[in-house]
């Protein structure tokens, strides 16, 4: 054991300090997320979405940057997660809304300027939609109308719209 140790020193120490980048990264991360939150008055269930992603992100690239210190090629690794993205990528072909949804449910959260309690217009042709926003979920919203009826509303979907904030909370 001791001879792994030495033999490994330089590899152990990396890690080490990757994995310690890690936690700093996450900390920062969260920080900067929360601080976007307050200042734009976003609910605390989005908030916590958007940094478990965030996570997930820098979580792959610390398990990448682990395997290239262990001695891993780059060729391989490489391999071996454009292997695993491709079966994903295929399971999830029929079901590729799921993955626009999440997006724009993430792009909501940092970019659109109407939030949970705000009283919208969706300017649509066909279907043209007055509620209030009572909640913004990963995949999609919860609209109230001025009836009472619950109307839930697609992420990707409010992007190709054109949006009116009639009232703001």
């Amino acid at each position: 054991m001791k001879n792994f140790f030495n033999q490994h020193q330089s590899e152990i120490i990396l890690t080490l300090i990757i994995i310690v980048s890690l936690i700093i990264l996450r900390f920062i991360l969260k920080k900067i997320a929360v601080g976007i939150a307050k200042r734009r008055d976003i609910n605390v269930h989005r908030t916590t979405l958007i940094v478990r992603y965030i996570n997930t992100l820098a979580t792959f690239i610390v398990l990448f940057s682990i395997l290239l210190i262990w001695g891993i090629e780059p060729s391989q690794v490489a391999l071996v997660f454009s292997s695993v993205f491709t079966v994903i990528g295929i399971g999830l072909f029929a079901t590729w809304s799921i993955l626009s949804n999440i997006t724009a449910g993430v792009i909501l959260y940092f970019y659109y300027p109407f939030k949970i309690g705000d009283k919208i217009k969706i300017l649509d042709n066909d279907f043209p939609i007055e509620a209030v926003i009572e909640d913004i979920k990963t995949f999609h919203m919860h609209l109230i109308t001025d009836n009472g009826e619950v109307i839930t509303y697609p992420n990707n979907l409010i992007l190709q719209k054109s949006i009116s904030i009639i009232n703001t909370q």
